[in-house]
């Protein structure tokens, strides 16, 4: 499993030569200016919520790569209307993919369409594919729902936003890496703008004091599990 960090929340995920891209918001982030959207390989687009820092560059994925969107059933249905695949789900509810199983999971945020239309409610996704797990929280507060997630799967990385005001921020990201039963974290939602700017030296040293591990990548850099 391949994880590459595409500034702010997205993410591409490659398992078994399937292609999936997070929450695509690529164009309109500054800082993520050296990253080509129109080269990245997509079989899945997943988004967790209808915010315009999440969604800006679906339709455009989509539609040049033929991917299937997954999300809640109001963004899918919202991108299906557009002539876009997709695939519905409502939290707790999973479903098998060729890339492994996928589950929808609760987040604690809000969610519209720029247009301030209903966006559904926001979530996560848990991913088992490759005999690696993990858990992509979405833009979520610390939710005693997390422990739920490690009850029914043994997590290998979680991926949780850490940049405040809009999110938890890292000292509540320790507390739910404590409730999510895995060590290795993969930041996320920080730094895009002024809001949620964080130290990463401070944040780092933070995980470390509490004996995790706390990755924060450069903007196209990647990982494997």
């Amino acid at each position: 499993m391949k994880i590459t960090f595409y500034g702010h929340a997205a993410l591409g995920i490659e398992i078994k030569n399937i292609n999936i891209v997070v929450d695509p918001f690529i164009t309109g982030n500054p800082k993520a200016a050296h990253i080509d959207s129109t080269t990245i390989k997509a079989d899945y687009i997943l988004i967790t919520h209808a915010h315009h820092d999440h969604i800006l560059d679906v339709e455009a994925i989509a539609k040049r790569t033929g991917a299937i969107v997954i999300s809640n059933y109001e963004i899918a249905s919202y991108f299906g209307k557009k002539g876009i695949e997709f695939h519905p789900m409502n939290h707790g509810g999973s479903w098998d993919f060729e890339f492994g199983r996928l589950k929808f999971v609760n987040a604690i945020h809000s969610s519209s369409f720029a247009d301030g239309s209903y966006g559904g409610n926001p979530g996560g996704f848990v991913i088992e594919g490759e005999h690696k797990n993990i858990y992509i929280a979405g833009d979520t507060a610390l939710s005693m729902d997390m422990k739920l997630i490690s009850i029914r799967t043994k997590l290998d990385l979680v991926i949780l936003p850490i940049g405040n005001n809009f999110t938890m921020d890292v000292d509540d990201a320790i507390i739910a890496a404590d409730f999510l039963e895995c060590d290795k974290i993969l930041g996320y939602h920080f730094d895009t703008f002024g809001f949620i700017e964080i130290n990463h030296e401070q944040a780092i040293k933070k995980f470390f004091s509490a004996g995790k591990d706390l990755m924060l990548l450069e903007i196209g850099q990647s990982i494997e599990l």
